[in-house]
């Protein structure tokens, strides 16, 4: 009869630890990974704030050309009212020489400087090629390694971080 009623073993007391301590292991690696965005941000705010400097790299400024300074004010007001730039500075005119299918070309475009939390480039990215007027807009970002850190607090407060 004993073929009827399967024997299940006893698992010891340390093979019970052992699978507890492997899930609590497991279950933090898990959390600590999809909260990590947030984690990020809070050490760089209490690094900033304990030791009064300037994490390298946690701000961008974008470079974008636009055609002409209608396109630039547009797309410049409509990152700005969605909060993923502190500041903008469009530069008029400047005299642009690039490769277009096959040939060199001349223009006059107009350049912009935004600036904005490095967390925020792939958003401002998307959003500038999904109303840009060109087929492949110009979108360069460069961190900043170093600046006022006054500017750099009210960079943070001026652009939230989701």
């Amino acid at each position: 009869m004993d073929w009827l009623y399967p024997r299940f073993h006893k698992e010891s007391l340390a093979q019970t630890l052992c699978r507890l301590g492997l899930f609590v292991i497991c279950m933090g690696m898990v959390l600590t990974m999809s909260m990590y965005p947030m984690l990020r941000a809070l050490c760089v705010q209490l690094h900033s704030a304990f030791m009064g400097s300037y994490i390298p790299g946690h701000h961008s400024v974008l470079l974008i050309n636009c055609p002409n300074e209608q396109a630039a004010k547009d797309i410049g007001r409509a990152l700005m009212e969605r909060r993923m730039a502190a500041c903008i500075n469009i530069l008029p005119r400047t005299s642009t020489m690039y490769y277009w299918k096959g040939e060199i070309q001349d223009a006059t475009e107009i350049l912009m400087f935004v600036k904005t939390r490095t967390s925020k480039i792939q958003r401002v990215t998307d959003f500038v090629k999904s109303v840009h007027p060109y087929e492949t807009p110009e979108v360069l970002s460069f961190p900043v390694e170093d600046g006022s850190l006054p500017y750099m607090k009210w960079m943070d407060e001026a652009v939230p971080d989701d």
